[in-house]
Formats: structure tokens, C-alpha cells, sequence
């Protein structure tokens, strides 16, 4: 089982490298306070981390969109545009419609080379036409019927503010006929979470079976199973049809390299012992296999959310930080490739849901006790987000922050006045001692969240009064604050990147005072005293003295 593991590891994770992600799905009744929440993390080494912005916009008959497959901008095609589209910050929309996705591969034969329209585009063209989950599945859907579907399986989370539905989708295998393609479109499979559960997904189709006369819950193509059966796929009842084993089977590789994630998630917040699946996502498909969603032992906070998203499976038989992997300073990340071999046995390393190779990341909050021009929000944030802060964006904004604006910047040119590359300054300092300058980063990212989180409920009374007295002036009021509060942080993080490089440079660790001001030798106000060498980890040093032998012993 275990070499099993590690050959298909080797397969998928070439194949998803480029777009591997997590994806956290909150419903009403699991959240503090009554919220909807999508958590997303765009993971990919090429992807740079900006904040995308659709205005609002109205368009003469005949308008056409031009299609870019997302992430590669390559050019597929055109369609028709509709008369109005919505406003779009990011990942959601002003009617606080938020989406997120995570990409599995899945059957190649169902793949269809002259497709138009690409995950990332529909997700896109969605958020601008739809008002709700339901819409955006329709949208979706109905538009990748049309035009062709131009990815691979993905499962897509898509959350109103009353609503949260986990969809997947794969397209169908083409067929011609006099040069037509008879099978353009896709398949799919969509389920409304109950309340008060909680869903994730990493990578790794996760709907199975699914009831057949329940529209109220679930959703699906009409020929989802017919057309499984004239691929070959399946033969079985429809009552026993699973969308995932049919179309994105999962082996030990998917299981441990994805569904791990989606475990330690459900470790973490779910109601009962998880660890009854925990031989499942260590990656033995012929035990327990997770359910697609689970109850919530608690209600979870934005900064639940968030703190899971920087999760490296910390007090799991998976901590990154068990094995001399970790390095001396407790680094809990492996470096790409996954795999590495040894004396002729091929190894691999843990996938957990926080990464370096993160583009951007988001928690996008929905609210339905709080009107639409207040209640969406948009917490926003790039590079790994274990040392990324996040910064609140209220969806009716007018305009965002240029330090995370297309433009700034790219993955070949660096720019000073990115938060991205600011963000990743920090992130590539704090790796070389993680236990120490990561240390304090989070500390840094935990006052700051939990500053804009009462400030934001500050900001929620005052606007919730505009509204009522002046409604024309709520989403200025917003937008001010929203790209005030994300300049400001780019201050404050600019600042924090010079105060870590004094504070830790050549490996030491400067003396501190009381008020945080760095102690001086009593005779210049500029000279330190000798700074503290905090050393190694036990573990490491143990397997330095082992490798040395006696060579390095006194």
C-alpha cells in the first residue's frame, strides 16, 4: 500500500502542481454569528497574488467577453455578454455571492480540447451575473453547456448569504459527429450543506452517491449518470452512482496528498472522534472513508477560519515538524518536488493546508442579519498564509487598495510597493528560522486580525447608521475604509520587515526591553550587547551529532 502511495504521489502531484488549493465551506448554523464563510487558497507556483476588481457595468446589445483561460491567459474564444453585471472584488460579488474551487484532474477522456470556458472564467462570469448560489450553479452550468467546458474535475464552493453549496464538475468525454461535437458541455453533481455542518475540499472529488428526487438539496446534470454509462464508467443502479469514484476516483495518493487536509479540518472542528478516519487520509482507500460533510462540535469565528487555513497539521500523526525534515529552527514546510529517493526507495513529503507557493488566499464572510451594502466581506490576503495577514474588504466597495492591484508587480518583476512581494519578504525570512522570526510573525498577524475584526464591528454600527440616513454615502464610507485599512497595513508590515531583519540578522536574536526597543551596551545609543544564539532543535542536533560521528564530539 505504502509504494502505491508513493508512485500514484508522484502522478498527481505533477499533474495538480500547478493549481492545488483547499477550500474551507462554513454554513449559518456553524458560525459564531449566524455568517456563511468560503475559505480559499489559490496554490500554484506561478500565480501572483493580486485582488481582482470588476466595476459594476451595463452593456449595448451585442457586447461580447472575450475568454482567457485564468492563470495562463491564453485566449479560447468569446461569448455573448448580458446587459448587466454585478460588482466584483476578488472572489465575490457586492450581493455577498462568494466562490472558491480546487482542481482534481479526474477521467482525461472527459476532457474537451475545444471548450471556451475554463473553471476560472465561469467562476468569474458567475460572480458578475448572479445573485445567489443557486443562479451561479445555473450560470455555471449552463454556460459550460453551451460554450464547451475547457477544464479538468473541479469542486467548487459557492456560498450567499444563506446558502452554501458544494459543486463538482467534469466535462464529457467529446464525441463528433459530421465534425460536431455531440457530448459538448459538462457533468455535474451539486449538494446544498445542511445547517450547521461543516465541508472542505483539497484536490480530490469528494460527492458520491447522492439523492436522485431532491431538488431542494441537490442538484445535477440530467445525463450525470447516462453519460457515465456510455463512457464505459459505470454499470451499476442509479442509487448507487458516485459522482467521485466514477468521474475522479481517489487512490493513495489523492487520499494522503488531499483528502488529509479536508481530515485535519474535520479533526479540528468536527463533532466526534475524526480519528475513526484517520487510516483513510493516511491513505488507505479501503478504510472509512470521510463523509462529505460533518457537524460542527462549535461555532467558528472569521479567525477560525483563518487560523485554519495556516494549519500544517500540527498534533496529528502528520506534523510537519516530526521528522528532521523540519531542519534545526522547526521549518514545518518541504520544498517541491514532493518526492525524493534514497538508497533506492522512493519517499514523499506531507501536502498540508497551508503552502509557500500560495498566489493569494481568502475568508469571504456572508451575512444575511446585516443589508447587502454592509454585510459581505471579503477578508483578502497573499503568499502562505501562515504568515500572510488578512485584510477586510467590504463588497461594495468602489475601488481597492493599488498594493494589491493587478498591475503591481508580476512573478518576474518585482515591485516595492506589492503586498505580495512584501508579504513573501517576510515569508522567505521567517523559513530560515521558523521557530523564532515565524514565531513572530504570527504574533504580528494574530494582533492585527483581531484588531480589523472589533474595528470592523465598529464600522458595521456606523454604517448600519449611514445606511438608515444617508444611504448614498454607504458604499464611499466602505470603500474608504476598506482601502485605507489595506494601505495601512502595507505600512505597518514594511515596517515589521525592517524591524525582523535588525532583530534577527546573521542568525542571532538582538536583546530586547520591556517597550520592544532593543537593548543598547550603556555607552552608545546605537552599539547592542551581545545578542542570544537560541541555537538548534534538540532533534536536530542529535541527528547532526549522529551523521558527524565523532567528528564533531569534544
Amino acid at each position: 500500500m505504502k509504494r502505491l502511495i508513493i508512485a500514484t504521489l508522484l502522478i498527481t502531484m505533477t499533474t495538480n502542481s500547478g493549481d492545488a488549493c483547499t477550500n474551507l465551506l462554513v454554513t449559518r448554523g456553524a458560525s459564531v454569528d449566524g455568517s456563511t464563510m468560503v475559505s480559499y487558497s489559490a496554490d500554484s507556483h506561478t500565480r501572483y497574488g493580486t485582488l481582482v476588481h470588476y466595476p459594476a457595468a451595463t452593456y449595448p446589445k451585442g457586447s461580447m467577453v472575450k475568454i482567457y483561460e485564468w492563470g495562463k491567459d491564453r485566449y479560447l474564444g468569446e461569448i455573448p455578454q448580458v446587459e448587466k453585471t454585478y460588482s466584483v472584488i476578488g472572489n465575490m460579488n457586492e450581493h455577498q455571492l462568494v466562490i472558491g474551487e480546487s482542481t482534481w484532474g479526474g477521467v482525461e477522456s472527459q476532457f474537451d480540447p475545444e471548450g471556451i470556458l475554463d473553471y476560472g472564467s465561469l467562476i468569474y462570469l458567475a460572480l458578475q451575473r448572479a445573485k445567489t448560489a443557486r443562479e451561479a450553479i445555473e450560470v455555471i452550468t449552463s454556460l459550460a453547456n453551451q460554450y464547451g467546458y475547457a477544464s479538468t474535475g473541479e469542486s467548487i464552493s459557492i456560498a450567499d448569504k444563506n446558502e452554501v453549496w458544494f459543486l463538482e464538475i467534469i466535462g464529457k468525454a467529446p464525441k463528433k459527429v459530421n465534425g460536431v461535437n455531440v457530448n459538448k458541455g459538462a457533468v455535474w453533481v451539486a449538494i446544498k450543506l445542511p445547517e450547521g455542518v461543516i465541508s472542505a475540499h483539497a484536490n480530490q472529488a469528494r460527492i458520491t452517491q447522492f439523492p436522485l428526487n431532491d431538488p431542494n438539496n441537490c442538484l445535477y446534470a440530467p445525463d450525470v449518470i447516462k453519460h457515465a454509462r456510455e463512457q464505459g464508467l459505470y454499470k451499476g443502479n442509479d442509487k448507487d452512482f458516485s459522482f467521485a469514484d466514477t468521474y475522479g476516483p481517489a487512490d493513495g495518493a489523492t487520499i494522503r496528498g488531499c483528502d488529509a487536509r479536508v481530515w485535519s479540518f474535520f479533526n479540528k472542528y468536527a463533532e466526534g472522534d475524526m480519528s475513526i478516519y484517520l487510516p483513510y487520509a493516511l491513505g488507505d482507500p479501503s478504510k472509512k472513508r470521510m463523509p462529505l460533510y460533518v457537524t460542527a462540535k462549535q461555532k467558528l469565528s472569521v479567525k477560525d477560519v483563518a487560523d485554519m487555513m495556516r494549519d500544517h497539521y500540527e498534533g496529528t500523526p502528520m506534523d510537519m515538524l516530526n521528522d528532521i525534515g523540519a531542519g534545526g529552527n522547526a521549518l514545518p514546510y518541504r520544498w517541491r518536488p514532493m518526492s525524493f529517493e534514497v538508497d533506492g526507495v522512493t519517499c514523499f513529503n506531507e501536502r498540508a493546508i497551508a503552502t509557500q507557493q500560495t498566489g493569494f488566499w481568502f475568508v469571504g464572510q456572508s451575512r444575511s442579519h446585516v443589508a447587502d451594502e454592509i454585510g459581505g466581506i471579503f477578508w483578502f490576503g497573499v503568499d502562505d498564509a501562515a504568515t500572510s495577514p488578512l485584510t477586510p474588504i467590504y463588497t461594495s466597495s468602489k475601488a481597492i487598495s493599488n498594493h494589491y492591484a493587478l498591475g503591481n508587480g508580476s512573478m518576474i518583476e518585482y515591485s516595492a510597493t506589492s503586498m505580495f512581494w512584501l508579504t513573501n519578504r517576510i515569508a522567505q525570512f521567517a523559513y530560515l528560522r521558523y521557530n523564532h522570526i515565524g514565531k513572530e510573525v504570527r504574533e504580528a498577524i494574530d494582533l492585527h486580525e483581531r484588531a480589523k475584526i472589533a474595528e470592523v464591528n465598529a464600522m458595521d454600527r456606523t454604517a448600519a447608521i449611514l445606511l438608515n440616513e444617508n444611504p448614498e454615502f454607504v458604499s464611499d464610507f466602505l470603500t474608504n475604509y476598506s482601502v485605507s485599512a489595506a494601505n495601512s497595513l502595507f505600512t505597518k508590515w514594511k515596517k515589521l520587515d525592517e524591524y525582523l531583519l535588525v532583530k534577527y540578522i546573521d542568525g542571532n536574536t538582538k536583546k530586547q526591553n520591556p517597550d520592544g526597543s532593543f537593548v543598547t551596551n550603556g555607552h552608545s545609543p546605537v552599539i547592542p550587547p551581545p545578542p542570544h544564539f537560541p541555537g538548534y532543535t534538540d532533534i536536530w542536533k542529535k541527528a547532526v551529532k549522529s551523521n558527524a560521528g565523532d567528528r564533531l564530539s569534544l
